[in-house]
């Protein structure tokens, strides 16, 4: 007998960014704990939508690229591992055609399907009309930091999205400060906020059949981005190989646009990077378990998933002092973790330039004890204990607690 129903809702591409890994995880939990689900997504025209190893017959895309919404699917960041529109750069026009779309393929969706609950990621355009959708079925609002971001990027959208994101019923974010922030943005009381954190792969990411003696290699995974570290992080990496000669780094991911075009071009003229492009999940496990080092210098993220998938194969990590990074991860993993202090920003992923200079110094100081401790203890093991509250049985615990309350009201 099914526990209950649930209709996912992520208005981009699935499986390309951290909110399409959550959402394959937890349909992938949900499946497993008999939910009865369904999900929405954003795919461009051509693409044919995989999540969770659900039938396609249960999964509903609003397609993009076609005469009723011309543009690239937007995305929740403005550089995208994917050709993708700005949600800054949108015409009135194009801002309308979105929102009646999305209000007409939800409300068909609803009309075949009637869910207990509806479990939207994001908090942003698409979170603030499903009450007006669906004014009778409880919904979660899933907040990845991403929405409270554009918010900033986007002003003329900021009240329309506080005022409908409101609505919602309950919120789940990843740490306590993304909790604090969303109840001040939204004005919205702390029992409707859980914290659920953010969880990893744990049949697909471990340490088993992982090399017992390695070469040094550092990785990075993410967008080829400025809001990700990643021209700082090149900048570090040259002064490495200035007294390692044979050290590489390795890059997962793509990116679209001039920014990232610029960067692919660095990144290609630059002796020991190695691209791979953007790589499936076992792909990634298999690559983290030939790597000692994994970077992730960002400016702004939630809790980065992909610094927990590393460490879980064996990675000693090299990150920035994120919020996330600081309340989750770093009093659970010790001296595995190498803290980077942040630059000044004058916005929230934009460096004050005076301070660049001294974080690639920084950058370059955390990288050598990385590495100088990978050399020293090679066999490196992850902390166990630490890595049991991020898998994604944990996670999905959380966010199913949150469900069957809403279920039962």
């Amino acid at each position: 007998m099914s526990r209950g129903s649930v209709l996912h809702v992520l208005t981009q591409r699935p499986g390309r960014t951290g909110s399409g890994v959550t959402l394959d995880a937890l349909v992938r939990q949900a499946a497993r704990a008999d939910w009865d689900q369904r999900v929405v997504v954003g795919i461009p025209a051509g693409e044919t939508p995989g999540v969770g190893g659900l039938a396609q017959e249960r999964i509903f895309p609003l397609v993009f690229e076609t005469p009723q919404l011309e543009f690239p699917v937007p995305g929740m960041s403005d550089v995208m591992p994917y050709p993708s529109t700005v949600f800054s750069r949108m015409t009135p026009g194009q801002l309308e055609a979105y929102r009646a779309a999305w209000r007409r393929h939800l409300t068909s969706v609803l009309d075949r399907f009637r869910p207990d609950v509806i479990h939207a990621h994001h908090v942003w355009l698409v979170g603030a009309l499903l009450k007006e959708i669906a004014p009778g079925i409880p919904v979660v609002n899933h907040c990845h930091a991403t929405g409270l971001r554009q918010m900033e990027l986007c002003p003329h959208l900021e009240d329309e999205v506080r005022a409908g994101c409101a609505r919602n019923d309950r919120f789940v974010v990843l740490h306590g400060g993304h909790a604090e922030l969303l109840r001040d943005v939204l004005g919205v009381s702390g029992e409707r906020v859980s914290v659920i954190g953010a969880g990893y792969r744990d049949d697909l990411f471990h340490t088993r059949g992982r090399a017992s003696e390695r070469e040094a290699r550092l990785i990075y995974i993410g967008k080829y981005a400025a809001a990700k570290g990643l021209p700082w992080l090149l900048d570090a990496f040259e002064l490495l190989r200035d007294r390692r000669p044979g050290l590489e780094l390795h890059v997962a991911g793509s990116g679209a646009g001039d920014e990232a075009d610029a960067l692919a071009r660095r990144m290609r003229d630059t002796a020991g990077v190695v691209l791979h492009g953007a790589v499936d999940q076992p792909s990634l496990a298999d690559l983290l378990r030939r790597c000692s080092v994994c970077a992730l210098p960002s400016f702004y993220e939630g809790l980065p998933l992909v610094l927990v998938e590393a460490l879980a194969c064996g990675c000693r990590l090299v990150a920035t002092e994120l919020p996330g990074v600081n309340e989750e991860l770093a009093p659970h993993v010790g001296s595995a973790l190498e803290a980077v202090p942040l630059p000044r920003r004058t916005d929230v992923d934009r460096p004050v330039a005076d301070d660049l200079p001294r974080f690639t110094e920084n950058l370059h100081a955390a990288l050598e004890r990385a590495l100088e401790r990978d050399r020293r203890d090679p066999s490196f093991e992850p902390p166990q204990e630490a890595l049991s509250r991020f898998s994604w049985s944990a996670v999905f615990e959380r966010v199913e607690r949150v469900w069957l309350e809403l279920a039962g009201d």
